[in-house]
């Protein structure tokens, strides 16, 4: 019998996970500790540690799905041996999240073996950091427009986030999710995402910045650096009715706090059409694709 112990991560998992993300180089978002430790509750992600290498498996019940195993070993022993564990379980075995690269290292492995399903809601979208900074060129004409206007029309301002205005921050994201309707379920998990990421905000390594007007917050982000050269957006919040206010936090965020990262990674749209448009219209020099695999019956 397959013996695998899976549990939830806590922050005090943190040194012991963290190398294994560090020892992979991906522009994926899902690559790092804090985006495991953050979403684990809503997605019911959970951990175990075979054969050296992390396994993170998410989904309730028979239906959950594995992530590629990450670690710098061979992966296809670790796959096979999950492979018999689900089939222990009576379970059909899954794998999401898997790139382009991951996907031709599975079938490599394990030729004619799975299906592979498109997972275009799950993509990530990945621009240079120096394009949504600088703006320049036809394309982004609109978004400077929005930028110049906000910036003439306000008195506002930019600040780092820091102990001293978290707890406005956290305000804000009441307030904005009661705008928009807290009884949606994945908001009331991001409003949870947002209270540990301010409660662990140092020790997760994360950064963020905030928008004025006149005193007033009017929006908020929050990323962290995924390695050398990319950095991943978590979180971003405006007040809608505040013109220009998206665009603008968008620039001045990665203007201060990711200057030095080339890629900026600005994660998936869940299928969501006004954030699939908004993250098209900034034009990514990526998109991620990622896929599921189902081992055939």
């Amino acid at each position: 019998m397959i013996e695998i112990s899976f549990k939830q991560p806590t922050i005090d998992d943190q040194e012991l996970l963290e190398p294994y993300f560090r020892s992979v180089k991906e522009l994926s978002c899902e690559m790092t500790f804090a985006n495991l430790f953050l979403w684990s509750g809503h997605y019911h992600g959970e951990f175990a540690i075979v054969d050296d290498m992390l396994v993170i498996r998410a989904g309730e019940g028979t239906e959950y799905s594995f992530a590629y195993p990450i670690g710098v070993h061979d992966a296809a022993p670790v796959i096979e041996k999950l492979m018999g564990y689900c089939n222990e379980q009576g379970v059909q075995f899954r794998l999401h999240g898997l790139t382009n690269d991951k996907r031709a290292d599975l079938e490599q492995a394990f030729p004619g073996k799975f299906e592979y399903i498109s997972d275009r809601d799950s993509f990530d979208y990945i621009y240079l950091s120096e394009d949504l900074i600088s703006l320049k060129g036809k394309k982004y004409h609109g978004k400077r427009n929005h930028i110049n206007r906000f910036k003439e029309e306000n008195n506002w301002s930019y600040e780092s986030i820091t102990r001293e205005n978290m707890g406005e921050c956290m305000d804000f994201a009441l307030e904005w999710c009661k705008q928009n309707g807290c009884d949606d379920h994945g908001r009331l998990a991001e409003i949870c995402v947002i209270r540990n990421s301010f409660r662990y905000f140092e020790r997760l390594g994360l950064v963020g910045g905030l928008l004025r007007v006149d005193g007033k917050l009017v929006a908020f982000t929050i990323g962290e650096a995924m390695n050398e050269d990319v950095f991943v957006v978590h979180i971003e919040k405006a007040y809608s009715d505040v013109n220009g206010a998206y665009p603008t936090i968008n620039q001045e965020f990665i203007a201060h706090e990711a200057s030095q990262y080339r890629y900026i990674n600005r994660e998936e749209d869940l299928g969501i059409e006004g954030l699939r448009k908004a993250k098209l219209s900034y034009r990514p020099v990526i998109l991620l694709e990622e896929y599921r695999a189902e081992l055939k019956q």
